[in-house]
């Protein structure tokens, strides 16, 4: 927190006693103007294929995947889920950051296809790059509070009580209030920068040498640790307990399903993780630690990548609410059949009435058969 608030007076200009380095491709100031100018390896970046096909390709993927996966996942929570689970909360809020993220992303690809030349002004670089930052350390703690509802669930699977959902809308909106703060610097600094030697205006991706202060790795260090490194150590814990606890379950039958379902959660958390979240704080942190204490940084291109397949848990999203809740699963099938929830209700009710059917009907012939052998033994 005091990292956070020494990032906002450092943007504010009210402690000017901690301006030292840059951040991001550090910019040479021309002639005492806003302008900057970037060396040739910022250069080679900026105008290659990496930033330019690359990076908006993967975007593309994600925007296509996951605007229509996560918007049938928000129309599922909200319209079609009558009972409010604390898991059901979880994945809503969820669905709701991927869904304001990806919404984005249009600005996003326009930009790197126009050679990483943003068009759309200060104001809306802000907000995309706070949405971006935002998204990563709401999904992690999001899916760090799916996790430990799991783990309580198999620890306890009878309590569903009305405290534990109060409990669950408290958590979400801590998480909501706790991401507006944390990323709140990011929208009171100036993001976009004019390049003169490439005759383009980058977001975010360029910025001046004196401009921020080494503060900005405090900063985003304390990012990683509180908001990444701390939760990823949280959800480790609450899988290998969960592990331990469905281990420790007195019969095979009554575990079963939880078992399996337990480790799609964890394998699908766990790619999350590796794939998603790892290497761009790893690399985050590498870089502000080089520019801090170094002087400068070449790891920077390395980080965007990082940054870029961060987005794709957008898309993984999803099956993690499939893998999850079984009632996902079905309202799912009956909103893409397109059947209302009245008659899925009464689908389910005649299935089960099926089910319960001939279960008595086994049970009768079993207890006819043991009768007549009974019988016959007598004889």
């Amino acid at each position: 927190m005091a990292a956070l608030v020494c990032g906002v007076s450092v943007l504010l200009g009210v402690i000017p006693g901690c301006v030292t380095a840059g951040r991001s491709f550090a910019g040479e100031t021309v002639d005492n103007s806003s302008d900057l100018k970037v060396d040739d390896f910022a250069k080679d970046v900026l105008t290659g294929g990496l930033t330019t096909v690359f990076l908006p390709l993967v975007y593309i993927i994600v925007f296509i995947i996951g605007l229509p996966t996560n918007s049938i996942a928000l129309w599922v929570f909200g319209y079609r889920t009558k009972k409010k689970h604390p898991a059901t909360i979880y994945m809503a809020n969820l669905a709701l950051a991927d869904l304001l993220f990806i919404f984005w992303f249009p600005l996003k690809i326009a930009y790197h296809v126009n050679g990483n030349n943003w068009i759309f002004g200060e104001g809306l670089c802000r907000v995309l790059v706070s949405f971006y930052y935002g998204n990563m350390y709401c999904s992690i703690l999001f899916m760090t509070s799916l996790s430990v509802q799991r783990y309580w669930v198999i620890v306890d699977p009878i309590s569903q009580s009305k405290k534990k959902t109060t409990i669950a809308y408290a958590v979400s909106i801590s998480i909501w209030i706790l991401i507006v703060l944390g990323t709140m610097p990011l929208y009171l600094t100036t993001q976009t920068a004019y390049i003169t030697n490439l005759d383009i205006t980058t977001c975010h991706d360029v910025l001046p040498e004196l401009k921020l202060s080494s503060t900005m790795f405090d900063y985003f260090t304390s990012l990683a640790i509180g908001l990444f490194f701390f939760p990823a150590v949280l959800t480790v814990i609450v899988y290998v307990l969960m592990i331990m606890t469905l281990k420790a379950s007195c019969t095979e039958a009554n575990i079963g399903k939880s078992r399996r379902r337990a480790i799609e959660l964890i394998i699908t958390v766990l790619i999350m993780y590796l794939v998603c979240f790892t290497p761009s704080n790893i690399v985050l942190v590498v870089h502000y630690y080089m520019i801090k204490f170094y002087g400068v940084s070449n790891v920077y291109a390395f980080y965007i990548v990082a940054l870029c397949l961060s987005s794709i848990n957008s898309c993984i999203d999803p099956f993690v609410y499939y893998f999850v809740s079984k009632d996902f699963r079905d309202h799912v099938k009956n909103t893409m059949m397109c059947r209302s929830v009245r008659a899925a209700e009464r689908i389910r009710a005649s299935f089960t009435s099926m089910k319960n059917s001939k279960k008595s009907n086994i049970y009768r012939s079993t207890r006819t058969t043991s009768s007549t052998a009974t019988s016959n033994t007598n004889y």
